[in-house]
């Protein structure tokens, strides 16, 4: 047994199949697999990190929140895209310190990296299994994240007042 951290579990035929946080693993045959039910865990695991970032988001009026569920996505680089607004850099930061604290104190993640904070227009923040978007009004328009995967499920999340 060992564990690892971002690490690709593989199939016979050695094609990447699924990638997760830090687990317990076994080796078999030279091959790498989990353990039973552990996906259906680690699911329920980024489900309640997806719920608990949305949260942060709200707390400081993130607005025009969309998750992209991009699980069953083929070579898509996470489960889901979340995306949201804030009206000038001040808030977007408040976003990001939000919602860096609540999946801290609540999901008990923190990201792997964040970028953007510079100038605040975009702020990326890597939690490997969620990729949060923090954007000025402009810069999401421009990149248009949200149409970015096709085939993603969009879940809109009613602004709170």
């Amino acid at each position: 047994m060992f564990y690892n951290k971002s690490m690709y579990l593989c199939t016979t035929n050695g094609k990447p199949v699924w990638k997760g946080r830090t687990q317990r693993l076994s080796t078999a045959c030279g091959n790498i697999f989990k353990h039973q039910q552990h996906g259906i865990y680690l699911m329920e695991q980024v489900k309640k990190l997806v719920e608990t970032i949305t949260k942060g988001i709200q707390e400081k009026k993130g607005s025009n929140i969309t998750i992209a569920d991009l699980s069953g996505i083929e070579g898509s680089i996470c489960h889901y895209f979340i995306i949201c607004q804030g009206n000038s850099p001040s808030q977007v930061e408040a976003i990001t310190d939000s919602v860096e604290e609540t999946a801290r104190l609540d999901a008990g993640e923190k990201p792997v990296h964040v970028v953007g904070l510079t100038h605040a227009q975009w702020v990326a923040m890597d939690y490997t299994d969620v990729m949060v978007h923090i954007f000025m009004p402009e810069a999401r328009e421009y990149y248009n994240l949200e149409n970015l995967w096709e085939d993603a499920k969009l879940t809109h999340v009613p602004d709170i007042d």
